[in-house]
Parts: C-alpha cells; structure tokens; sequence
C-alpha cells in the first residue's frame, strides 16, 4: 500500500486453501505485467508462477485462479534472496507465499538432485560476503569456536547448493501456540497437493516432513526432532531459544529460511527482543545467515518493524494496495443506559431497533453512569451479588442480544478482554440456550415467557413479574461465581488458561460447524483459522485499533469478503472508546509500535546460554548482540555491566543467587560458561513473567493431563471438593498441591467462576488523542449534525442516544470536558467527606502512570503523608484527607498539585520510580528473566509470595550497588516501557504555553466520568494494587546516572553547557585566570592549602615565587615530597593525608600532630581534586596522584553516594581534549559551571522588539487565531481576564466576540446565572456606561476593586444595603415594596450607583445591556426600526411594555440582585492574586502592563510577589522585550511563544507582504482592552507625519488628538504594529503607518468589524488633524467600503 497508514487487517494464508469458488472475491486491481512488482497500474501477478517447479506450479494453479499481490510482491522478494516484510489483510496469502517457496525448494531437490561435485550457478549474483576475522587464540573458527563470521547477505535464490542432508531447513516462529498449531495443520493441505501433483507429472514425489517444538511438545517428539529433523519446524519464541540452548541446535546448521508470523504482536515486547538474539545466533551456526520473511497485517510504522525483522541486514517491505471491507457497528441493547432497572418500552420490537430486550436474569453490579461496572469491592467483570434481587445492569440485555446473534449466524466468535468475562459469558449463554430449547414454564429468557407451546413477548406494562428459572444462574459468589452446567452448549470459552487439547477441540468444533459460537480472549486473535466465521462480537472497546482489526478480521476470512463486527459497550464510559476504536478501525488508523531499546535482562540470559554452549570472545559477542536491532545502540558500558553482574562481581553472602554463572578471563577476554550455566539457562527461559499461575491437572491419569491454569489467588480462596468452571466445563478439586491442582470431571454441577488477574496494557496516546478529539468534536457540533456524525461511525440510534446524554451530563455537571486540548481537574468529596481529586485526561494509562508518580511524590513533600493515586486510561484520582492551612483555614486542593514544570517533571517521574511498588514488581521480574531468581524445577513452579520474598532480598543487596544492571533495566522498563514519560513531558509543555487547558472545578458530587474513575480505582486497589508490603516499602536506589541515562538515550549536559565557560571556569578554580593576586609567603600557603600539592613550574605560573615557597619549606609550613614521579610542595596539614593515601615518604621532622592517620585520605584527595577542576576523568585523576584508575573510581563513587560528585558527559566537544566519554564533577562546581551557561545563554538571546509583544498579546488571548467555542470558551476568557476593568459596551461588543467564536450573551448568564462567575461596577462612564470587572466567585474577594462607598452615602441607598444584605438575592419588585416611599426614578437611579460603586451586582447581565441599549462608550450596530419611518420614541417603546414586564421593573433593572462579597483586604493575599492574574493575562508582564490597570501600590505591591514566583519556579524573570526595563516576568510558555514570533519567516510574521501566507494578521480591539499593548506595557508611538507636512518643532504640540486608553476607543493592530487609533465615536482618525498595504489592511478590518456589528456606524470626518477628504487615509477607506459624504467617509453595518 503507499500510505502505510492506511487500512490494514489480518490475512491469514489458510483461505488460500479453499477451492476456486472462495477466491472469486479477489480485488479488481490485481494487474498483469512484471512478476509481482509494482507497475504502473498497480501490483502485477502475472508471470511469478515461472519461477516454481513444476509440481508447485500445478498444485497451485490447479487450486486458485491466480496469486494476489500480497503473493506476487512476497515471491518478487523471497526469490531475490532478500529478506521480507509482507503486510497485507485478511485472506491475502501471505503465509502461503513465505512457505510455498520453502516448499518448492525442497520439492525440487527430490525432482532435479544437485550434483556433487559443485554447485549450480545461482540466479542472483553471489552473496557479498563481510572480512572473515582473525582465528582466535584457541584456534580455528568453526561452530564451537568463539570467533564468528561477520554477517553475509541471506541465502540466495535457485536450487540449493548442498546435499539433502535432511537437516532443518525452514523455521516457523509463531508468538501463540494456538497459531503454531493451526499452522501445522494447515500445512498438510498444501504438502498433500504437491505431492499428488508432483506424481501426476510423472516426478518424484518429495518427502518433506514438519515436525513442532512448543511449550505443550511431548519429550518424546522433542527427542525424536533431535535424532532426526525434520524439514519445517514450527516453533515459539521460547522454544526457539531452547533448541539453541541444547544439542538439537545441530539440527538448525542447515536452516535458510525463517519465517516470524505475527510479527507485530513480539516486536513492541521483550519478547521480540529475545527472538531477535535467537535470530541472530540461530546465524552464527549457519555458513550464510538464513532468509528472514516477516508476515502481519497490522503495522505501523513499517520502518520500525522492518529494522527489527532484518537487524543490520536491509528489509524489503512487501505492501501491495489492498481494499479490504469491514463493517462495524455499535449496538447499546438498552434505550437509557442511565434507567436500567425499567421496563423497555413496547416499540414493536424486542427491545428496540435491531435488539433483543425485556426482563431477564441479571447480572451485574448497577454503575451511578449506567452500564455494567466492576464489581462493587471487586472485579470489573463481576456478575451481581446473590440475593440482591432485580439489579440495574446492561449485561441481560448484552447477553440476550448476543445470543440472538449467535442464533442468527452460522459461526459466531465473541471476543471479551479477560478470562473470566469469558467464562462467565459462555455460561449465561449455554444457560440462554438451554432454557430455549426446553424451557420450563414461565421462565424469561429475554425473549419472551414460554407457557406450553407458545412463546408470548412480555408487556412491558404488564404487572405481574415472570417467575425466576430454576436454575441457579451465572451468578458471583464473593470473588467467583456458581453456575449450573449447561447443557447443549451453544459457545464454549477459549483462553490461555484452558489446556492445548482443550482448544484444539474447540477449534476443530466451531470450524465444523457443530460449535456455533466460541467466546474468546486474545487467544484467538492472531491469525489462527476458525474457518468461515460469519460474525465477529467484541464486548466492551478493545485494547488496541490494531487489537480490534486483528479480531474482527476473524470474519470474512475469505479473499474479498467482508469482515462484519458488533462493539457492546459495557457501561457509558465505555461508549464513547467503543465509537473511535470503531471509526479508527474502519479508517485503518492503528498505533504505532516501538520496540523495545537495550533490555538488559534478555542481555543477560542470551550471555548465559551462549557461554554455556561455546566460550565467546566480548569483541564477538557484542558483535552479534548489536547486529540485533533492539541492541544496536547498546553502549559498551551497559554490556561491561551486565557482564561484571554474572561474572560474580557482585558478591553477596545475603543473597546466594548473585554467585557467578559464567568465567570472564580479563586476560584474553574470553567468556566461558560455568557448570550448570546451561541448565539454568534452559530451566529459566523466555520473557514471559511467572504470574503465579497453578497448572490444572486431571486427577487419576496414567500421564499428566493438563486441563489449564488457575490464578493462584484463586486457588488460595478454594477447597478440595469445590467445583470451578473451565473451558465451559465444570471440574471438581480432588487435591491441591504446592504447585497444581488435581481435578475430576463434574458434568452439570453448579461450578463457580474462576477468576485471573493480569495486566492490562494502557492505552495508547495516539488513541487517547482521538478520544479527545472526537469528544471536542461532538460538544462542538450542533446535536443534529452530533447525531448524523456518530451514525456515520457505525452508531446504532440507542448507543448515539447514550452517548450524546452521557457528554451532556458531563458538561451539565463540570461546564467543561475533557479532550486533546483541555485536561479538568475536578475536585469533590467522598462518602467519608474526604476531598478527592479526578483529573480528567484522556491520554491513556503510560502517560497518567507517570504524571501519578510525580503527584504522589509532590503529596509526600509537600503534606508528608501517603496519598492514594491511582492512574487509568481516562484520568488519575487522588483520595486525600482533610487539611488545614497556616491560618486554620480548609484547604482546598486544586490544579497546582498536578501542575508542573515541562522541564523538571521527567526529572521528578525518573526519581519517584525507584520507590513505587510498579519498580518494585518490575524488578522482580526482570531478575527472573536474567537468571538471578532461577526455579530448581522447571516442572514445578515458583509460589509469587516465595517470588517476591527473594526479590524483596534482591533489592536490598543491589541497593549498594547504582549500576547494578538489574536495577538500571527495571527503571528502563518502568521509564520506556509501561510509562510514557517523553508523552507526559510534551503534556506539560502544551499545559505551559497554553496549547492545552487545566481547568478546575469544583462539584458537589462526582460527575459521570468521575464516577467511572472511582470504580476503576476500587477495584485496581482492591486487587492490582494489592502488593505485599515488601514491594511496596522499596527504599530509593541510588541508581547509577551514566548508565540510565545511556540507556534511556539522555542528551547530555555537554550538549547545554558553554565551552568558553567551562575553559574559563577551570582557570579561575585552578587560580590561572589572574583574579587572584599572590602576594607574600602566606597568600602561597593559602593557595597550597585549597589547590592541593603544586610543582614549582606550577606555582610559579600561578604567580609565587620561587624564594616564598622556600621561606615556607624552611618554617616548616610546607614540604616537599614526590608524588608522580615529581616533586611538589604541599602544606604540612596534608602530610598524613598524602603519606596514608599515596604512599609518599615525608621528611624527617614533621610535627606528630601532623602525622595523626586520616580517615578516608583517598577519598580527600580526590574530593579537592574535585573541587579545584572542571570536568575531569578518573583517569585524569589517577594520573595525578600516580594512583589506579580502578582505586581512584572506587573513591569517585562513595563520593558520588554521599551527593558529592555526579558523573556524565560534561565537557563539551569544543573544548580541546574533551574526552569524549564519561566524566566526574563536583557537583558545587557543576552548579557553577550551569549557572553561568546559564547566564552566558541569557546574553545569546537577544531581546525581541516591542513589535513582537504587540503580535504576541493577541495571540496570548486566542484572537485573530483559533477562537473557542460555548461556555467553556468564555470561562476561560474570564479567566484570564478576571479583574480587569473593561467598559461595559466593550464586554459583548468587542472583548468576548474576539475571543469566543460563537458568543451570544447567553453564555455569560448561564455562568453568572450559575453563581460561578460575578461582575461588578468599578465606576460610571459618561453616556449611560461604566467600568465592569468579571470574576470567579471563589476569587471575587481577592480580585474585585474596593467598593468606593462615598459614591453611594445617601440614606436611600443605605435602605437598599440594608435590605440587600442577607444571603439572597431580590428581585427589583421586592426592593420596590420595601421601599414603597421612594419613587421608581430615584430607586433605579440608587441601584446603578451601588452597582458603578463596586457594592452592588445581579445574576445576570441583562440589566447593563438594557442600560446600554443603543448608547455606551462603544455603540453597537443599530437595531432595525420598527415603524416604517422612524424607530419608536423610548416612551413609546414604554408604552407598549407587557404587563409582566411593569409588574417587575423596567428592563435596566431586571434580574435578581445581591449584595457583592466584602472583599479580602489582606494585603499580601490580595497582592498574591493580583500577580498570578497579571502574569495570566499577559503571558510576559512588564511595569507598564501592571500601571496600566492602576492596582492599588502600583508595580511595588506586587513584585515582591512576582519575585517570590520566579524563586517558586512559577514564573521566569529575565529581559525579553527591548526598551521596556529589566523588571519583566512571565509564564514559562510564554517565553517561548514571544520568541517564535521573532523567528524569521514565523507565522504571523510581523513583515506585510503581498502573499497571502506572508499578509500579517489584522485585528481591531479596543482600547481599553488588555490584548492591545499600547498605553500599557508599550508607549504610544509617534504619529507619522507625511512628507510635505511641516513637522513640529521642539516643545510645539502635534497635531490632532492624542491616542489613550480611554473608553469608545478603538485600535487597529497590524502585524502588531498600530496602524490606526479611532476616536469615540468614530469622527476622528490617527495613522501610525504610511505603507498603503498596512493602512489598506487596518481600513478593511474597520470595515469588517462595522460590518459584524461589533461597530455601530461609522462617519470619518478627521484624519491626522485634517478632513478626510484631503488625507491620504482616503483611499484606503473608500476602498475598504467607506462611502463619501458632505461631511467625510461613512459606513454602515
């Protein structure tokens, strides 16, 4: 396909089996031309045939019509000796083709035997072959000899070169036994054919055999692989790793062919890591590397799976176009996911449209947001308690409706998400079935109530309640369930628990058509032929997009035919991840996989077994590790590591297991194996970590028959006699051992349900993107258009229904929600009137995980206690107790607990890992796979609590060591692997710069999808987060920096530091840099004492002289001693230091005081070393002191321990002699080294102009670029500008409709309506206006201007505080009746006082807008007359006001009024506030900005503040605009933001061209507005005077008016440059500009702005202090649309 990311879906060779008929659906663009290469229309077929022999040839083209692309492109590649990657979708052939021309291969040596005395030529040139190596010492290079060939090119094509030897020719590696097995089968069609066709043509027919090597493989047939391979072999991962591990590996010399199935369900695990080792040593035994050929249907990217297949070796990546149809809906069965425990209603149908429905048995605990929850203190795939009742639960429903459409289809596979589910499904279905086919009388089976022979549906309105069935339902019993054994079975469960023979038969039954249905897990999802499967049934969203395409590719398996699916979401929350992953899936739109970088347990085993098998030299050794693409970049340090760790270099008599496993001779670098290295290698093999799963066997057998697996917890929790569910058959415990359990069949006894947990992997960011994405868009789109578009993604009428009330439940409750732009903090209390925390984000369980961590952390330090925080895919919940502040006040948490610093919080994540209980597991098995928690039995298993035990003992031991492998692998695991760390860090830069909002809200109760969090977080910390203690008391690891952060690929400080400084810096430390004037014997003392001991040469060159170092030596004060092999001076205080550390002989006569033994002299010797130089080496160091390198490490490491040194790449590569490698520092002398980078850095950046912050504060208040939309737009305008005065007439006029992209005032009524959001008047303006100031409730006291009572004193207003000073609002009348003395006029006129006086407010906004009406500061587009020839008088107008309208006031005093809260008067709170606002309205705050809204104490009250923020790390100080003082402060977002804006050729470039990319943006605001930077943070400019005008002279005034922030005033920003400044009213004009382009950009963003009625009309009688007529401005507006009048230029709306 050319766009890789285009739709994809499984293809399993086995249809290519099936007679002619079944391939009539092939694609039309199958063309002719080239063999199987793309041509210019499209993939060609024709023609590969030639290259087959002739029985292969006959077979096939006997049984299909012709070779897919898939099949034609993978020949084209296969033939050519090129190793292969084949994508392509279901029923393609793609496992045919890699083993088709295996099998021609051995077919044709029976029918054309190879000479042999030489080879045949080859069809391609021969292979090129890598320099041979040198023997090693021991000789010879052959199989057993350490020294290996370098990598060759893959076997070429054309008939083989050697003998049959019968030898293993092919090798077929499936990740799934199930698939290995299907595959066995399967082969036996294509096998036959050949070999009939063969004997048809007269040819000898050839014997090709297929022999299986898996984990259920009998001893037996393993032995008899060693003594005779066969020619295929069909393994695992696993097995694969064993066979080389033993002396079956020489039945692989011959192998040139091996084939990965699959290959995208290993490569993003350790397992493929594993495999790829496997790979690359199955090569070493080979003369020439084998043929790798890659098969998968779901992809992405295919550059990153093709370096893992091919390793060092290139890949040809096979992906011809491909139009493959599946169609997916998703059904909700019930009408009100929320009204569960109702009737349905009687439409005509069972249910609704397309569903079954009606009363039934029920199963499932009720969720608060309907759906099926997890069970209440339990599982989330629980069935209800016993006894309880009639419960609200979806799963009747789900359950009726499923098995209609497993009686409606031929062969049906539902799929589930885990084993239980999947038993407990496939019983109540084998319960439906029964009791349909013969049912006792009454009993509701959901399709209506069987009475006799007639089946009647139930009536909904009908009174009387059917009778329970008789039998005992699949119900919960605590933890697992009892249910009758059902009989006949109509579905049957298939899961990794049930036995190999187990779900051979039930494979072998649904492909017969005897099985209609099979209820599975991932068991069946890769691959395996169920044949003709009609339907596929997903319960709840899969995990993955490439999840759901594998398993709805299940059906239609046929080429050409149509894959159909159903989703059944569990619960609401579920709905709306059901919708996208259906949409992604018909898009093809899947995740992206990465494969795991340096795992080094993997690294640890392979070292083990292939010491065990042949001794290795390093050099080899690492040779073939990096040809293994998940190991190419191993550093050398990692692999030195890994090798000390089993070399023995940890000794440990507390934990036994860290003895040696191999002998590592340092002299020749030879590694060997040590006795018992193999067995341990192969008793312990493979990636796959020891659950604690026990093996289920039956009881009473000649040989141990295995019938599954149970969770040991389950186990625990069961008795002998109990009897279980498994596989759909019911099994009685006869004996319980240490490890199995020993069972009897127990046919149609009630059984219990089994229960497993495992973890679940989390959703993937891109997913969760679109998630978001697809939530924004519904909020966004009116409901109708919502409708259609959740329709078009498959959406039944009830699941669109669902899912559009669930989003609007959760905006009715939160005002806002969450999406790809927005995260919500929403904070509440629990039942226990604890405070919890539910922030909403819905990128999945890696990035969550790790911002869970750092939250935990910063509870720890900042309130000292324990918090419980618990991540999942939509959010994280924080359960934490009540506290107090400094004044005893409640504390309230909020959005500063999860909001962090872009740049320190992957610091913070990587810190906290050491001590969560997820290290503390991930340890463990990572020890395990690196053979340090080995069993003694692989027939027996390990208990996890004697597991964890010996971990727990582990982890103490490699606490001493920070470069313990182990330990180093397990954070990289933790950090790469299940965390999404790299996600969590682009998170919190898009939180910074404002590309993503954190919005906070506070509810009474938890809204819908809290609620869904908080059953997710019982159950994870009921069951998952059930750890023992030992786990989770991990202490910190001193984790070694230089190998984590090789390993996790960390950019170095070297990269951040500056050379001149780090130069600089070692002069002025080592006194070289002048600054320092020696001037007497004592200032030489002084320096001996802090540099250390000092040659002549370089005491000299630090300015002593020479006759001062000999007066100290005759006082006695310093001697001279060899160090190095030179004489140096040092002071007599180190004269025990230097004589017990180095070993130096002192002369005779030193003090005895001085001669007293130093603790650690070591350790202070190379501390001053430290201290006195930049950047430095061990060996460096060593050298000085004439010491070892390996002493002075040792030394550099206990003082790295203690917090004294770090290492890492420091010194930059500028620098003459930098190392280039690992280095030490002091960490004072690192600070030092940051701080003035730091600092040098600062002055590389130069300021931008003030044109740049004109542009920038637009942009920081989202206008003239992507505008919100709703409430939640507007809540966010209000809080950025909450406290600002803004004339009332620019609030709705100008200010919100710039920001808000479909404001109606509305929105701000529902918010002030609300009680969320107050206004309040902070002074009249003349023209009926006046100042209004917006704010949150909960920051109106700290942010609202003082009252100004002097405004309001007389004795009518006095009344009206008094009658307005209780907790509730009045309405006008109500004030009116009170005060019945008072005239009307003078009560409105003394309400509008207290309101401009700042005391006084209402719910609603409707009472300023009538005030304004048609007048105001700013006035508004007339509103249409309507009298034919005039508009109505306002007393006409209030002559014809309604009576309801008389009766409660006029309009100017609608709306219920209140008394504003008394404000805060606490300076320093108030100052606090006034800041945090300041810096998030401005972004980049500066003096100017702060005078400009005149807070009281000016600039001085609140710097202190900014000050103490930059400390905090919330704000960053530094002179980033030019000219405007070195006092600025801003967000660190913001920074960044301004600076991109000066970057040449940036969007919204402030450069005007002609191109429409180049124009810049126009915009016009108000003048009083904060995003307009003039008068404010920016002085007004100088007014342009034309050429030809006389300018003024000195002290003489300018012409026209002044340009200031006065009220009715407009401004014309272009580019961020002023280009216009309208009067009030609109009758004069100033020009900033005389560029016509710019003036023409500013006259047509007036004209479009009077055009939208933001503008009342506009009459230009001025410009620039003359008419209009006569200046230049003219033309621009007249082209913008301005018309001449007698009196200037006029435009109306």
């Amino acid at each position: 396909m050319p766009n890789k990311d285009a739709f994809l879906t499984r293809g399993v060779w086995k249809d290519a089996f099936l007679t002619p008929d079944a391939q009539e659906g092939r694609p039309p663009d199958a063309g002719t031309g080239n063999v199987g290469g793309p041509g210019q229309d499209g993939w060609v077929t024709e023609g590969v045939l030639e290259r087959f022999g002739e029985a292969t040839r006959a077979w096939f083209t006997a049984a299909f019509a012709e070779p897919t692309p898939a099949q034609a492109g993978a020949w084209s590649a296969i033939s050519a000796g090129k190793h292969a990657l084949v994508v392509a979708p279901t029923g393609s052939g793609k496992t045919l083709a890699a083993f088709l021309w295996a099998l021609d291969r051995l077919a044709r040596q029976t029918e054309h035997p190879p000479p042999t005395a030489e080879p045949p030529p080859t069809v391609d040139p021969p292979p090129t072959q890598y320099p041979q190596p040198p023997e090693h010492p021991t000789g010879g290079t052959g199989p057993a000899t350490p020294r290996r060939s370098r990598r060759a090119t893959p076997a070429q094509s054309g008939t083989d070169s050697r003998a049959p030897d019968r030898g293993c020719r092919v090798v077929y590696v499936s990740p799934l036994k199930a698939l290995a097995a299907d595959v066995e089968r399967n082969l036996r069609a294509p096998l036959a054919g050949i070999r009939q066709a063969a004997a048809r043509l007269g040819l000898p027919p050839p014997d090709i055999t297929v022999a299986m090597r898996t984990g259920d493989t009998p001893a037996d047939e393993r032995r008899a692989f060693a003594r005779t391979p066969a020619d295929i072999l069909i393994t695992t991962p696993e097995s694969l790793f064993l066979l080389l591990t033993s002396s079956s590996r020489e039945a692989l010399r011959s192998v040139d062919t091996v084939i990965v199935d699959e290959v995208h369900a290993i490569a993003a695990t350790k397992r493929g890591a594993h495999l790829a080792l496997s790979l690359e040593r199955l090569d070493a035994l080979l003369p020439r590397p084998a043929q790798r050929i890659g098969l998968s249907a779901t992809v992405r990217p295919l550059e990153e799976v093709a370096r893992f297949l091919g390793g060092a070796a290139p890949v040809e990546v096979v992906n011809p176009p491909a139009h493959k149809t599946i169609e997916i809906t998703v059904e909700v069965p019930v009408e009100d996911m929320t009204r569960l425990d109702e009737e349905p209603a009687d439409d005509g149908h069972l249910g609704g449209p397309g569903h079954l429905s009606g009363p039934g048995h029920l199963s499932g605990a009720p969720r608060p947001d309907g759906g099926l929850d997890p069970e209440p203190y339990g599982h989330p795939d629980g069935p209800p308690m016993p006894g309880s009742g009639r419960q609200a639960s979806i799963w009747p429903a789900v359950e009726r409706r499923v098995f209609e459409l497993i009686t409606s289809h031929r062969s049906t596979i539902v799929f589930v998400n885990s084993r239980r589910l999947a038993e407990r499904l496939c019983a109540r279905l084998n319960e439906l079935a029964a009791a349909h086919a013969t049912p006792d009388p009454g009993v509701d089976l959901g399709l209506g109530v069987v009475n006799g022979d007639q089946l009647t549906t139930p009536s909904p309105r009908s009174t009387t309640r059917p009778t329970a069935p008789k039998r005992a339902p699949a119900e919960v019993m605590a933890q697992s369930g009892a249910a009758t054994g059902a009989s006949p079975i109509i579905a049957r469960a298939h899961h990794g628990s049930v036995s190999q023979q187990e779900r051979k038969q039930i494979e072998e039954a649904l492909k017969s058509g005897t099985l209609p249905a099979v209820v599975a897990t991932s068991s069946l999802e890769l691959g395996i032929d169920m044949g003709s499967v009609d339907l596929v049934v997903q319960i709840e969203a899969p995990p993955s997009v490439a999840a759901g395409l594998q398993r709805v590719g299940r059906a239609g398996h046929q080429v050409g035919a149509v894959s159909r699916g159903v989703v059944f979401p569990k619960h609401r929350g579920d709905l709306l991840s059901c919708a996208v992953a259906a949409q992604r899936m018909h898009a093809g739109e899947i995740e992206q996989i990465r494969y795991p970088r340096n795992p080094l347990d993997v690294l640890a085993q392979h070292i083990v077994a292939m010491a065990a098998m042949d001794p290795w030299h390093v050099d080899d050794l690492a040779a073939l590790v990096r040809r293994a693409a998940p190991f190419a970049d191993l550093p050398a340090s990692a692999l030195v590591a890994t090798l000390d760790m089993l070399a023995g270099r940890y000794p440990s008599t507390a934990f036994a297991e860290l003895r040696p496993r191999i002998d590592w001779d340092r002299a020749t670098d030879v590694i060997t194996g040590r006795r018992g290295a193999q067995h341990l290698a192969v008793t312990n093999a493979g990636t796959i970590p020891d659950r604690g799963l026990f093996g289920v066997f039956l009881a009473g057998s000649d040989k141990p028959a295995r019938v599954g697996e149970l969770d040991e917890e389950m186990v625990y929790e069961s008795r002998v006699g109990d009897v279980f569910l498994l596989g759909s058959t019911s099994w009685r415990i006869e004996e319980i051992t240490p490890d199995r359990v020993l069972v009897s069949p127990a046919p149609g006894a009630p059984a219990r349900m089994p229960f497993w947990k495992g973890d679940q992997p989390g959703r993937p960011v891109e997913l969760g993107k679109a998630i978001g994405a697809t939530l924004r868009e519904i909020a966004a789109r009116p409901r109708d258009r919502a409708r259609q578009d959740l329709a078009g993604r498959g959406l039944d009428d009830w699941a669109v229904d669902n899912l559009l009330s669930y989003v609007d439940d959760q905006r009715e409750a939160t005002r806002h929600l969450p999406d790809d732009r927005t995260v919500v903090v929403e904070r509440f209390r629990d039942e226990l009137g604890d405070w919890r925390l539910a922030v909403h984000c819905l990128l999945g369980a890696k990035v969550n995980g790790a911002w869970a961590l750092a939250i935990s952390r910063r509870l720890t330090e900042r309130y000292g206690l324990d918090a419980q925080v618990l991540p999942s895919d939509d959010g994280i919940v924080v359960r934490l107790p009540d506290m107090l502040d400094a004044q005893g006040h409640d504390e309230k948490p909020g959005a500063e607990l999860v909001a962090f610093d872009p740049d320190e919080i992957a610091a913070i994540v990587e810190e906290s890992v050491g001590t969560s209980a997820m290290f503390a597991a991930r340890f463990r098995e990572c020890a395990a796979r690196a053979l340090l928690l080995p069993r003694r039995d692989p027939r027996r298993r390990s208990p996890l609590w004697q597991q964890r035990q010996r971990a727990a003992q582990l982890l103490d031991v490699a606490r001493e060591f920070p470069e313990f492998p182990i330990t180093l692998e397990a954070a990289r695991e933790c950090l790469q692997d299940v965390l999404d760390v790299p996600g969590l860090v682009a998170l919190m830069r898009d939180l910074s710069a404002r590309r993503v909002r954190l919005v906070e809200v506070e509810t009474q109760r938890p809204s819908p999808f809290a609620r869904s969090l908080l059953f997710g977080y019982v159950g994870a910390f009921l069951y998952a987060g059930d750890v023992p203690l030992a786990e989770r008391r991990a202490a910190a690891l001193a984790l070694d920096t230089t190998l984590l952060g090789e390993l996790l690929g960390r950019v170095e400080l070297r990269e951040l530091l500056d050379p001149a400084v780090v130069i600089e810096t070692e002069r002025r430390l080592q006194w070289l840099d002048g600054s320092r004037t020696i001037r007497d014997a004592d200032d030489v003392a002084e320096m001996l004492r802090i540099l250390g001991d000092l040659s002549t040469q370089e005491a000299v060159a630090r300015g002593a002289r020479p006759e001062w170092l000999d007066e100290l030596v005759a006082a006695r004060r310093a001697l001279i001693v060899r160090i190095a092999g030179e004489e140096r001076y040092i002071v007599v205080e180190d004269a025990a230091r230097m004589r017990d550390g180095l070993g130096v002989a002192l002369p005779v006569g030193v003090a005895q005081a001085f001669l007293e033994p130093v603790a650690d002299p070591v350790g202070d010797l190379v501390a001053r070393y430290a201290r006195t130089h930049g950047p430095f080496t061990a060996a460096s160091c060593a050298a000085r002191f004439g010491l070892g390198v390996f002493v002075v490490e040792q030394a550099l490491k206990q003082l790295a321990a203690a917090g004294r040194v770090t290492a890492g790449e420091f010194t930059p590569l500028e620098v003459p002699g930098a190392p280039g490698g690992g280095e030490w520092c002091d960490v004072e002398v690192l600070r030092l080294l940051r701080r003035r980078s730091l600092a040098a850095l600062r002055k590389e950046i130069e300021p931008v102009p003030p044109s740049v912050l004109a542009a920038f504060l637009p942009r920081w208040h989202n206008i003239g670029g992507r505008a919100g939309q709703g409430t939640e737009a507007v809540a966010a305008v209000i809080d950025q500008l909450q406290g600002a005065p803004i004339p009332a007439s620019a609030w709705e006029r100008l200010v919100l409709p710039a920001r808000v992209a479909d404001y109606t005032p509305a929105y701000l009524d529902e918010l002030c309506a609300s009680g969320e959001v107050v206004w309040a008047g902070a002074g009249s303006i003349p023209g009926g206006d006046g100042w209004i100031v917006l704010a949150w409730a909960e920051t109106a006291p700290l942010l609202l201007p003082p009252p100004d009572p002097s405004v309001a004193a007389g004795p009518v207003h006095e009344r009206l505080l008094t009658l307005l000073d209780g907790p509730h609002g009045l309405f006008f009348r109500q004030l009116a009746e009170h005060l019945a003395d008072v005239p009307e006029p003078d009560l409105v006129a003394a309400l509008w006082d207290l309101v401009w006086a700042g005391l006084v407010s209402n719910d609603t906004l409707a009472p300023v807008r009538a005030l304004l009406a048609g007048g105001g500061a700013h006035r508004p587009k007339s509103p249409p007359p309507r009298s034919r020839y005039r508009a109505p008088s306002r007393a006409g107008r209030l002559a014809r006001t309604s009576l309801a309208t008389l009766r409660s006031g006029p309009p100017m005093v609608a709306g219920r009024w209140y008394r504003l809260p008394e404000r805060d008067t606490n300076p320093t709170r108030r100052a606090t506030a006034l800041a945090e606002a300041l810096l998030e309205r401005h972004g980049v705050l500066t003096r100017g900005a702060v005078l400009a809204e005149d807070p009281p104490g000016g600039f001085a009250a609140v710097y202190p503040v900014l000050a103490a923020l930059e400390e905090r790390g919330a704000a960053r100080r530094g002179y980033f605009v030019e000219g405007l003082g070195a006092a600025q402060f801003a967000v660190p977002g913001a920074v960044d933001r301004l600076r991109a804006l000066d970057a040449p050729g940036a969007e919204g470039d402030r450069t005007y061209g002609t191109t429409p990319s180049r124009k810049a943006l126009a915009v016009v605001l108000a003048a009083t507005d904060p995003a307009n930077p003039y008068g404010a943070a920016l002085p007004w400019p100088e007014r342009v005077v034309e050429a030809g005008e006389q300018s003024p002279g000195p002290g003489e005034p300018t012409h026209g008016h002044r340009p200031g922030r006065k009220a009715g005033a407009l401004v014309v920003l272009v580019g961020g440059e002023l280009v216009l400044y309208v009067e009030r009213g609109g009758r004069t004009l100033l020009s900033f500009a005389d560029d016509p382009e710019r003036l023409a950009a500013a006259a047509s963003a007036l004209a479009d702005a009077v055009r939208a009625g933001a503008l009342g009309p506009l009459s230009v009688e001025r410009a620039d202090g003359e008419a209009i007529h006569s200046s230049p401005l003219r033309d621009a507006l007249t082209t913008a649309g301005f018309r001449a009048t007698p009196r200037g230029l006029r435009l109306r709306a």
